[in-house]
């Protein structure tokens, strides 16, 4: 999947790279989902075409249907009994999202499957929600339901029905929009539920209570009798408190896709979930690292000169990960700026490598220090691959999931921020690490790598001394950040771009 085209690839503890929806889903959730809980057109057709080469279908003609459904239905029925919530036994329901639109040739299996797989559980044990877009036409401002009445009579055509609508609007819809709706969609105008713009995305989940969104799905399911009562009192009082804040802090986020801001959306939202923390709004400054280099003060300076004044005037630095050489000098650039000008500074996966160049070059006078990835014959390689997987194969070569990374001192930001935990668990997607043979070099010269994972020999965490907060890690910690409880990491950076953070770490050490 390219950022540019699909936004981010999410991780999964398991090492799963999935699409940025099971982000979501884990999030609002506070779910822990598997490879498993994504099911993608590839992975169906290569687990039937697997069955046909052992023989499991005794030479029988393979076909879309029934060969493709049943292994849709067969995949979903298995998933759907593992707990994702950390609690034994199978879950209540089990909400499967048909993602694309009605009609597109890649779901049309997915859209069989699920019409047999309504029809073998019973009307009782099955609730379709159909997301639809409700229109407004330019100056005249009516609330247009043609589309949502023709996808509707399309899903109906290839055999599903809806029992609920959720509407999409800018505007709440009005009472005559939904009467119509509910007219020629055949739905109650009770189970038309309207998601219109909100402050913040927060407020969904109490827009859908307060119009009963629940009540309806669980009539549906007839699980009226077991269910409880929404408790949403801390999310309320959450969306409200981010729709009160007034201050914000300025963050520099120097990245290469930075065209599509889906592409960093865990990253944005862990920024999120930290400021909300420390009673901020978050203001990011997207900058495109290419527009930091010196070629771009030639090819387009007025870009070059805006970049950089955006860099300064950001109250802390924050590099993601990415692959390829395109925008790394510029990037380099950033870290160099954040070192010297004691700015505070975050660098995750290859933010952190691009640190170790930086410092090598600057400091160590190493001048011709690279990565390997950058520059296969550089003499001085600071960055190498980690022979987990094959450096000629693109695929399947990562280390990916969560790993377990030991603190080497407990005299540490990152340590201290962790709550002096002696290790921690978070989630990794690189081919790349910090070559061991010159971390004896880089700690003479002042950089310290206070995370290690259990071998000792893959770095995992960086800190610069004497700096407010210069922190490199090889992980990515923004996967696990959740409304509520921010990443350590994240929640660093902001305190330490608004000087809060020598005493929060002082009030937790005394354990206040």
């Amino acid at each position: 999947m390219s950022p540019f085209e699909h936004g981010e690839v999410f991780v999964l503890d398991d090492g799963g790279e999935v699409d940025l929806d099971l982000g979501n889903y884990e999030r609002f959730l506070d779910v822990t989902l598997t490879r498993e809980n994504n099911i993608t057109t590839g992975k169906i057709y290569q687990s039937v075409l697997e069955k046909e080469r052992r023989g499991d279908y005794l030479g029988k003609t393979v076909q879309v249907v029934p060969h493709i459904t049943d292994a849709i239905k067969n995949w979903i029925e298995a998933v759907a009994v593992i707990p994702v919530d950390g609690k034994e036994g199978p879950a209540d329901v089990c909400v499967i999202e048909l993602g694309g639109t009605v009609g597109d040739i890649e779901s049309m299996p997915f859209i069989e499957a699920l019409r047999q797989l309504s029809f073998s559980v019973g009307q009782d044990n099955f609730c379709l929600v159909h997301v639809s877009l409700i229109p407004v036409l330019g100056v005249v401002g009516e609330q247009k339901t043609k589309p949502t009445q023709h996808s509707v009579r399309e899903l109906r055509a290839l055999g599903l029905t809806p029992h609920l609508l959720a509407c999409r609007s800018a505007q709440p819809l009005l009472e005559s929009t939904k009467e119509k709706l509910s007219q020629f969609c055949h739905v109650p105008a009770g189970n038309i539920l309207n998601i219109h713009d909100v402050p913040n995305i927060w407020h969904v989940p109490l827009l859908l209570r307060n119009q009963n969104a629940h009540h309806s799905i669980l009539k549906q399911l007839n699980l009226l009798d077991l269910a409880t009562l929404p408790a949403l009192q801390d999310w309320t009082r959450m969306a409200e408190t981010f729709d009160n804040l007034t201050e914000s802090v300025r963050i520099a986020l120097v990245g290469k896709y930075v065209g599509l801001t889906d592409s960093y959306l865990s990253v944005v939202k862990a920024l999120l979930h930290a400021c909300i923390a420390c009673s901020l709004k978050p203001s990011i400054d997207w900058i495109a690292a290419s527009d930091l280099e010196d070629g771009s003060a030639k090819l387009t300076p007025e870009a070059h000169a805006a970049a950089w004044q955006t860099l300064k005037n950001a109250a802390c630095v924050l590099v993601p990960g990415g692959f390829g050489d395109r925008g790394v000098t510029g990037m380099i650039l950033a870290a160099k700026y954040a070192r010297e000008n004691n700015v505070p500074y975050l660098g995750i996966c290859l933010g952190m490598q691009i640190s170790v160049i930086e410092f090598a070059r600057s400091v160590l006078g190493l001048e011709s220090s690279n990565s390997k990835e950058f520059d296969a014959l550089t003499p001085n390689p600071v960055v190498i691959f980690m022979p987990e997987g094959s450096t000629t194969h693109m695929g399947s070569t990562m280390r990916l999931g969560s790993r377990r990374t030991l603190f080497q001192t407990p005299n540490c930001i990152t340590s201290k921020l962790y709550h002096n935990s002696e290790y921690v668990d978070e989630r990794h997607r690189h081919r790349y690490e910090v070559n061991p043979e010159v971390i004896g070099t880089l700690e003479e010269g002042g950089l310290k790598f206070v995370g290690k994972d259990e071998s000792k020999k893959r770095m995992e965490i960086l800190e610069l001394p004497n700096h407010p907060f210069y922190v490199g890690v090889q992980f990515h910690p923004e996967f696990k950040s959740r409304p509520g409880r921010p990443s350590a990491l994240f929640l660093g950076l902001i305190l330490a771009a608004t000087g809060q953070l020598e005493a929060y770490l002082d009030r937790h050490q005394n354990g206040s």
